[in-house]
């Protein structure tokens, strides 16, 4: 099985570009900037909680603290958030209110949270349906991990914001 393709900024962007004009457009614009720009594995967005990215206050929180159970390796981690990200965030939680902290940041039309698997074929889906051919959905977070490479980062800090 080959790698996941590392979208360039113009396929990325199209992506957008194509999530803009479909069904659940906030939503997956947030899901895929957390690949994209946070690292993030598509089953950590499936997993991730109101209460892992809002404050007391409402605010978006800096970092998201990962639980063992929400990671891959039943190993804890801890999420960076830059600015753009958590204006993305925040813009998905006005749209999409918390009800419920321990809720799924990411509902289904059931109102429960994603499967990885399921998370996995919609992503997938999006890039297909976009016209990104090889890319998954591990895309994102290997386009991540490229970029922190190419403006030299050590392999220390990138396995830290990794989760390895």
């Amino acid at each position: 099985m080959s790698q996941a393709k590392v979208l360039t900024e113009r396929e990325l962007q199209r992506v957008l570009d194509y999530v803009s004009r479909s069904k659940h457009a906030r939503r997956n614009r947030t899901i895929l900037l957390l690949q994209h720009w946070a690292g993030m594995r598509v089953g950590e967005c499936a997993a991730v909680r109101y209460a892992d990215v809002l404050n007391s206050d409402g605010t978006i929180k800096a970092e998201i603290k990962l639980s063992r159970h929400q990671t891959k390796g039943d190993q804890s981690r801890t999420v960076v958030l830059s600015e753009r990200i958590r204006a993305e965030l925040s813009a998905y939680v006005a749209a999409h209110p918390c009800k419920d902290a321990k809720k799924p940041l990411f509902a289904t039309q059931r109102a429960e949270g994603f499967t990885a698997n399921t998370l996995t074929h919609i992503v997938g889906g999006i890039y297909r349906h976009a016209g990104v051919d090889g890319a998954s959905s591990h895309s994102g977070r290997r386009g991540f991990l490229t970029r922190l490479s190419e403006k030299g980062v050590s392999v220390r800090v990138m396995m830290q914001l990794a989760g390895h």
